[in-house]
Order: C-alpha cells, then sequence, then structure tokens
C-alpha cells in the first residue's frame, strides 16, 4: 500500500507516515468534520444567536499556525455578521491584554486549537473574562482532553471537537489544521447547509485531483536545490500563504527560509528577497477582479532577479507567460466558493514541505533536529496582570 506515491515500509523507515497518512487522509476528515459540525450545529447555532446579539466584536486567535486559521476566516466573518472582526494570535493577547480588551467591550471570541495545551490558550481566554465587560467563547479544538476543552469559563461558552483522527500527531499540522479552518467557514455559512455540503464535496473532488495529477510534479520540485521560498496570496488566501511558508519551514527545520505576502504587498519592499535560489507560490484567488491585481503582480516579477522557478495553485488555469508550472485543481461542475479555496489550496503547501523534507533527509513527521521546535509548546512562563488605565 502507498501513501502519496510512497510505499509504507519506507515512510515508516523514514520518519513519515503520520504525515504522509495525515495530508492525503484530509478529504475523509473533512467529510467526517462535516458529520460532527451538523450533529452540533443546533447548540453552535443557539449560541452563537445570543453571541452576535451582544457582541460588539469578533476575535479570531490560536498560537502559530491555529492563528493563521483567523487569517483566513477574518473576512468572511466580517462581511456575514457585519460585526468588527480581527485576527490575533493568542501570542500577542497574552503580552497584551490591554490592546484587545477593555471594560466597555464584548467580543465573541473564537478559538483554534489543535491539543489546547499550549500555554497561551487558556491564558486568553482567561485575560479575555478577565478585562471584557463580558465575552462569548467557541473553542474549536481537535482534543478533547486539551485543557482549553476542559477549562471552566466564567462567561458563556461553546466548545466543538473535532474527530479524534483530526488531532494529528505529526508535529506539523496539516489535517488539524485544514479541518479547523473548514469548521471556520462552516459557522460562517451556518445558516445554508447546502451550500456548506456542496462546497465539502467540491473540495474532496479538488484535492483528490491534486493527489491523482500532481504529485509527481511536486516531488520533481522538492528535488531542486532551492533556499528560500516565497508564498502569495490575497485576502483569505493570504492566510494560505502564510501557513504555507510555516509548513515549508518547519518540515525541513528552517533549512529553508520563507516568506508570505500578499500580491500588492510585495511590491512594496518585500521583493528584494526573490533571487536565483528562490521559488515562488502564487495562491490564485478565482474572483476576476482580484486576479487582475494577481496578474499584474506575475507580469512584473520579470522586472529585477529572476526566481529559480514559479508555481501556481488556482481552481483554473491561468493564463499568463511568466510562471514555470501550475497546478489546477477545479472542475467545472464543482465550482469552489472564494472563501473555500483556502482549504484545498493549502494541501499543496503541505506537499511540497514533506517532499523536501524528505529530500532533506529529514523525518517528517519529527523534522526538529535539535529540538528548537515541538509539537507542544513548552516554556512559556504566563505572568498575572492588572488593568492599566
Amino acid at each position: 500500500m502507498e501513501l502519496l506515491t510512497l510505499k509504507q515500509d519506507f515512510l515508516r523507515k523514514s520518519g513519515a507516515l503520520h504525515t504522509a497518512g495525515e495530508i492525503e487522509g484530509q478529504p475523509e476528515l473533512w467529510k467526517c468534520t462535516a458529520e460532527y459540525f451538523n450533529n452540533a450545529s443546533k447548540e453552535i447555532k443557539a449560541f452563537l444567536q445570543k453571541a452576535y446579539a451582544e457582541a460588539n466584536s469578533i476575535i479570531l486567535t490560536g498560537a502559530g499556525t491555529s492563528a493563521f486559521i483567523g487569517l483566513s476566516l477574518q473576512g468572511v466573518f466580517f462581511r456575514k455578521t457585519k460585526l468588527i472582526t480581527r485576527a490575533i494570535a493568542t501570542t500577542d493577547i497574552v503580552s497584551h491584554p490591554h490592546d484587545y480588551f477593555n471594560k466597555e467591550q464584548t467580543p465573541l471570541i473564537i478559538s483554534f486549537a489543535r491539543s489546547g495545551n499550549s500555554p497561551e490558550s487558556c491564558a486568553a481566554v482567561e485575560l479575555a473574562d478577565k478585562f471584557s465587560k463580558k465575552c462569548f467563547h467557541l473553542i474549536i479544538t481537535c482534543d478533547e482532553d486539551g485543557a482549553l476543552a476542559k477549562l471552566n469559563f466564567s462567561n458563556p461558552s461553546c466548545v466543538f471537537v473535532l474527530p479524534e483522527k483530526a488531532n494529528d500527531k505529526s508535529l506539523a499540522m496539516t489535517g488539524s489544521y485544514s479541518a479547523m479552518l473548514l469548521t471556520g467557514l462552516l459557522i460562517a455559512n451556518l445558516h445554508d447547509k447546502n451550500f456548506n455540503d456542496q462546497q465539502i464535496t467540491n473540495l474532496t473532488v479538488a484535492v483528490k485531483k491534486i493527489f491523482k495529477q500532481y504529485l509527481p510534479l511536486l516531488q520533481q520540485l522538492s528535488e531542486k536545490d532551492f533556499k528560500r521560498a516565497v508564498f502569495l496570496g490575497s485576502g483569505a488566501l493570504s492566510g494560505t500563504a502564510t501557513e504555507a511558508a510555516l509548513k515549508l519551514q518547519e518540515l525541513t527545520d528552517g533549512q529553508i527560509i520563507c516568506k508570505a505576502d500578499t500580491y500588492l504587498g510585495l511590491r512594496h519592499g518585500p521583493k528584494a528577497v526573490i533571487d536565483e535560489n528562490t521559488l515562488v507560490v502564487y495562491f490564485f484567488s478565482n474572483n476576476k477582479y482580484v486576479q487582475r491585481y494577481e496578474k499584474d503582480l506575475v507580469n512584473a516579477m520579470k522586472d529585477g532577479n529572476n526566481a529559480m522557478f514559479s508555481l501556481s495553485v488556482s481552481e483554473q488555469h491561468i493564463m499568463t507567460d511568466n510562471i514555470d508550472a501550475q497546478i489546477n485543481f477545479g472542475e467545472p461542475q464543482h465550482k469552489i466558493d472564494e472563501d473555500f479555496l483556502t482549504v484545498c489550496s493549502i494541501v499543496v503547501g503541505q506537499l511540497l514541505g514533506f517532499y523536501k523534507s524528505l529530500q532533506l533527509g529529514l523525518m517528517p513527521d519529527a523534522p526538529s533536529v535539535n529540538g528548537a521546535i515541538s509539537r507542544v509548546v513548552k516554556g512559556v512562563n504566563i505572568y498575572p496582570v492588572e488593568f492599566e488605565s
């Protein structure tokens, strides 16, 4: 039996079996997550009805990869609820709680966490309770036994636990990230179950196409001797670019230095990092208006240093001459909503990191050779803080 075209014996010996299974298992995980969500939707809907009636704003939070989920969701939550929505990492909240909470405001705080055992996860919730007028807590986690899921909340709360197989065993989050991101999208579109169900079908078709047609391309790309990688995305896909950059950097133990930016933002200085040792990955929107800006940037990339290689990831083929290879995962009868593109697009970033990790002789399940990073962050002290007027 093979996973991602590689035999299981090889994956086991290479310390890659968990990561391979977690990446390839995402389509089934998404279906299972939707089933869990549908079973809990009545409770979530009742909780959110009260929260939306009282909340002044929405904060989407988490640490590391879990924080990047908010980057992809803040736009859709703002559009759907009309409430100011911000993606704020728990790591920012813990050090500067007064920048985000005060006794005049009632936020809805949506927390994402794989295990919920990172020190900042519970600390952020407790700081919100301490410094807010009132707050509502919606917890999205993959571990029912984690500290966050078991926390005693002093304000109204609702905890949604994803299927057990969403709780990745590998150091780098793959299925846990995409499943929590999908959950956020299901929540944003809570009142349109038919739409959500259709999007999950479309995502499954798209990712299976990636697995069927594009794994050899990504394997060949991982053999190239690039030292840097730049990932670009607009809107919700800027979160995808950010997560893809972290994934490649994590899985290569920092041997590949990665950067993420928006298409328009890259022009304002960051473009200087691109040289002949750089891989550039473009995550394209399927919004024609947005694509006009994205294509302009791609065409402008010929001015200045040329990258070693450029790859685009999009629903349909992108008409431009300045890209070396394309991954097009769309099918005409399975149109993917722009916000949901984030769920399937990130799989390409995960695969690139996975294959590059193997190419460098690392173990994707535990790529950190010297233990600089771990599955659950350790060594963070949480200090008491008082309100400063």
